[in-house]
């Protein structure tokens, strides 16, 4: 069985961690969810996040995906936690695929990993993902090497579809 983990905080966009949570299973693969202490989360709109594993706890080898989803605050909080930049950082040296949405993408410019990159994201985080050294695409996925990314959850079905497609699915 193939192994995932959503990678989370308080106040995630709720759409784009409830859609690739559900897909992910129905594809076949086992889902955790990493937030940090283990502690429940909620979206912005109230969806809970119920915790399988601390992200102080995430180990490259037990995984073949990781999701990280948008919302501003989520990945702000997320992108300043050392041992989630040194775990994307190991899923994507080992190419496996790293797909985020919305603002998720700011957890790959801390993780340092976009510098000739074309990555999507929330518009109003364009500027960041320029300045990071990778190239700013206005399109519904966009997939580079291993990393897939998205700028919004209207496009939630495109992102999910390219991602699962990086499994032959």
């Amino acid at each position: 069985m193939r192994r995932s983990v959503i990678i989370t905080g308080p106040n995630f966009q709720d759409e784009e961690f409830i859609y690739p949570f559900y897909r992910l299973q129905e594809a076949g693969f086992h889902v955790d969810v990493a937030v940090k202490g283990k502690e429940m989360v909620k979206g912005k709109y109230g969806v809970p996040a119920k915790p399988t594993v601390d992200i102080t706890e995430l180990k490259e080898p037990d995984y073949d995906l990781v999701v990280l989803p948008g919302g501003h605050e989520a990945p702000d909080r997320v992108r300043q936690i050392r041992e989630v930049l040194e775990f994307i950082r190991a899923m994507y040296s080992k190419n496996k695929i790293v797909s985020a949405v919305c603002h998720g993408p700011w957890i790959l410019i801390s993780a340092k990993i976009v510098k000739g990159k074309r990555i999507s994201g929330y518009i109003g985080i364009k500027d960041d993902i320029e300045n990071a050294g990778a190239v700013y695409i206005d399109a519904p996925v966009v997939v580079d090497g291993n990393i897939v990314t998205s700028p919004h959850y209207k496009y939630n079905g495109d992102w999910m579809r390219e991602t699962l497609r990086q499994f032959n699915l």
